[in-house]
């Protein structure tokens, strides 16, 4: 678009818009922007219809342009007959109507990134099928951007004027919702949105990429499935250095410049199936240039070589760098774009293998692989070593593995499996497990694969050294504080409510610290735990100690604000059922004290105490420890009855109870379990009574920092005395190189 056209085309759009008043404080400077951009523009408040109309729409209830898609469609597929281009029109301008709105958006998404598949006659009256490009994904100065502000949208029973529409060759992809500046933005929400894609014009994001809602100074982004929590600022163009900063400029120069744009369409869009049903999902800011930095440290290892596998090892070609991304805020997710961009755009065979040391990761990550239809096989999970050895031989596409199955017979090396260079080992948790006899067996399998670590926590020191030795340098940041501040994690709080009866040696013996660090204590390190570190344990431990834990616990479970579910983290298995056991005690006088001061209670106090009461009595809690040999034998010599423990959680999908925002099992007792790699966006509580430290303490306190309905925050009560180790933890973890500027994002309150 030339100049003059910008200049044209902008002060149209001024006459037009100059009765709209404030609103046009906002709009005004996007259309001047957009066309900056090289978006053409044009107002259809009073637009005509027709095949002599405006746009060519037959009426208002028609979004696709379709006289600007069918010049799209000669221009991307020349040579072709006309009919050919009507059938790909008649396929993407279906009517879409009867179909759940997000499986319609998925049908529409399919045929805009593949092409659309239409029947060709030839000469000799035989048929051919060709697949037309609806876009050029490669060079976006060969599509067509255009921005119409105003244009009036008809359903069934309602019309609406649309703010301003992005269409790229004629179909509607962006839905760009303005309020004036002095409104808060989520009335864009809750008065237009909500409206437009529920009940009044639902067939205008049957076609649409992602929404974008701004007063000016606000800006949010999200897609036709998303709660208003769950829309997100973009804050940074080009680089997850800059200052982040919300405003509509930076979020349309950061999403609607052409070339980002069909990126971030192309390749940053997934759709997850859940329990609830399918949820679109696109890339929050962090994660869309994260993934980008990752991609271009792999597209620069393999110049300048010409196009084709992964250069073999050398000069530090198969490291692809450390992406560290706090808990919480979509790695594993960041992991599927970032795998999917590599199979679409850079190496189109190449294998995946995902690494983690922890079958809880393991199963998280190809769960989220396979809902998110990255892979729909259940067989590329290595189930066994000798299973791994069989699939890393073959040609898949995923592979997903624990670490500790790249186990060889004692004496024996490791075979090498695959010479391939065009595999690439994505390790999750890069600097926990990835220097000792296993890691290495996989170098030795592998010895020409590229490697990339992902990890929620940064490497401290004495592991930055051996890390960059296996994945080079940092790659992509986004730590705990960043990502408080831009919304993708809720807050932490700190609640001090160490018991009378607690532990003098706020230090903790180190030996003790490592062997609870452990991912799960076995058999062996529970007798060494009690033999070798019998007074601190003996403290832990305590009758009174606990039942004082049990009181206080009931108490403030049912006297929370938002009422999410809720970890009890123990030192060991044991302790988690006789927690279990005292908290139900407590439970139950606790129900009857409030029935007893029912009778007398009137007005809102009486319908306090009930709803109280309501809440305790369809609460459901459960244990959830791993499997150990003797454990009835051995809990049973503590008075401990782990029968039925044992029975719910093989009878039960605790887990997806526990998961489930409406499933009664709110509280769960556990010491290693479910602490990493285990997401439940409505936990907003963990109680503390392990000691813990680095890592394994951040990693633990996430649980509680997902985005979730009504959640604003989460909390961390704290039992045994982890508050200097959090400190320390969060002066390593949340930002290294701001003086502990993540720590002041704790916030912390002492009670007892």
């Amino acid at each position: 678009m030339s100049e003059g056209s910008k200049k044209g085309a902008v002060l149209v759009a001024r006459e037009v818009s100059a009765g709209y008043g404030e609103l046009a404080l906002v709009e005004m400077p996007a259309i001047d922007l957009l066309a900056s951009l090289g978006w053409r523009f044009k107002n259809l408040y009073a637009e005509t219809f027709g095949a002599l109309g405006s746009e060519g729409r037959e009426s208002e209830t028609q979004v696709i342009l379709t006289r600007r898609l069918r010049a799209a469609l000669v221009a991307l597929n020349p040579g072709l007959p006309a009919d050919a281009y009507a059938q790909a029109i008649e396929q993407l301008a279906q009517d879409r109507s009867k179909q759940i709105a997000v499986n319609a958006n998925r049908d529409f998404y399919r045929l805009l990134k593949d092409g659309v598949k239409v029947r060709v006659s030839d000469e000799h009256g035989g048929h051919s099928t060709e697949t037309l490009r609806v876009i050029d994904w490669a060079t976006p100065a060969r599509n067509e951007f255009f921005l119409a502000s105003q244009m009036w949208v008809a359903g069934d029973m309602y019309r609406r004027r649309c703010d301003l529409l992005g269409f790229v060759n004629g179909l509607p992809l962006v839905f760009i919702e303005l309020k004036k500046p002095a409104v808060p933005l989520k009335s864009a929400f809750d008065d237009n949105l909500r409206d437009y894609r529920g009940q009044s014009v639902p067939q205008l994001f049957h076609p649409n990429a992602f929404i974008l809602l701004s007063n000016g100074s606000d800006t949010k982004v999200g897609t036709l499935t998303s709660g208003w929590e769950h829309f997100f600022d973009w804050k940074r163009v080009a680089d997850e250095d800059e200052a982040g900063k919300v405003s509509l400029e930076r979020a349309l120069r950061g999403l609607l410049e052409p070339a980002r744009l069909l990126d971030y369409i192309e390749n940053f869009t997934v759709f997850e199936e859940g329990k609830g049903g399918l949820i679109k999902k696109t890339a929050k800011n962090h994660q869309f240039l994260g993934v980008n930095k990752s991609i271009a440290r792999l597209v620069e290892l393999r110049s300048p070589s010409p196009p084709g596998p992964l250069p073999r090892a050398g000069e530090g070609r198969m490291r692809l760098g450390v992406f560290w991304h706090t808990q919480g805020s979509g790695k594993s997710l960041s992991m599927v774009f970032f795998t999917q961009k590599v199979l679409r755009k850079v190496l189109g065979s190449c294998t995946f293998v995902i690494v983690t040391d922890r079958e809880e990761l393991d199963d998280q990550i190809s769960k989220t692989f396979k809902a998110t239809g990255a892979t729909a096989r259940e067989d590329v999970r290595a189930t066994s070593g000798e299973h791994l050895k069989e699939l890393l031989r073959g040609n898949e596409r995923y592979i997903f593995t624990l670490i500790q199955k790249f186990r060889n017979e004692p004496g024996q090396p490791y075979p090498m499996l695959s010479d391939r260079s065009d595999v690439i080992v994505i390790t999750d948790e890069a600097h926990r497990s990835q220097y000792d006899i296993f890691a290495l067996n996989m170098r030795n399998a592998l010895p020409n694969a590229g490697f990339i670590g992902f990890t929620g926590t940064p490497l401290i020191k004495g592991e930055e050294e051996r890390t960059r030795e296996v994945f080079g340098d940092y790659v992509s940041v986004y730590d705990f504080a960043r990502s408080i501040e831009d919304g993708a994690t809720v807050p932490l709080y700190y609640e001090n409510r160490i018991p009378e009866v607690q532990l003098t040696n706020q230090e903790l013996n180190r030996d003790l610290e490592a062997l609870l660090e452990a991912a799960e204590l076995d058999e062996a390190q529970e007798g060494k735990l009690e033999r070798e570190f019998g007074r601190e344990y003996h403290i832990i431990t305590r009758e009174d100690r606990l039942e004082a834990i049990a009181n206080d616990m009931v108490a403030h479970f049912t006297g929370r604000g938002y009422r999410g579910k809720a970890m009890m983290v123990c030192i060991d298995k044991a302790t988690a059922v006789r927690m279990y056991d005292k908290v139900q005690a407590h439970w139950k006088a606790e129900i009857a004290r409030l029935k007893a001061a029912l009778e007398p209670a009137q007005g809102d106090a009486r319908e306090a105490l009930i709803a109280r009461i309501h809440l305790m009595q369809t609460t459901d809690m459960a244990v959830v420890v791993s499997q150990g040999q003797n454990e009835v034998e051995d809990l049973q010599a503590k008075g401990l009855d782990i029968v039925p423990h044992r029975q719910r959680m093989l009878k039960e999908a605790l887990d997806e109870k526990f998961k489930d925002p409406d499933n009664e099992l709110r509280l769960v007792f556990v010491c290693a379990m479910w602490i990493t790699g285990f997401d439940v966006p409505t936990c907003s509580t963990i109680y503390l009574d392990k000691p813990m430290r680095a890592h394994t303490l951040m990693q633990t306190i996430a649980r509680a920092n997902r985005v979730a309905p009504g959640k604003e925050s989460g909390l961390i009560v704290d039992y045994v005395g982890i508050f200097r180790a959090l400190q320390n933890a969060l002066a390593t973890y949340a930002r290294p190189a701001a003086d502990g500027e993540g720590a002041s994002r704790f916030s912390t309150r002492r009670s007892w």
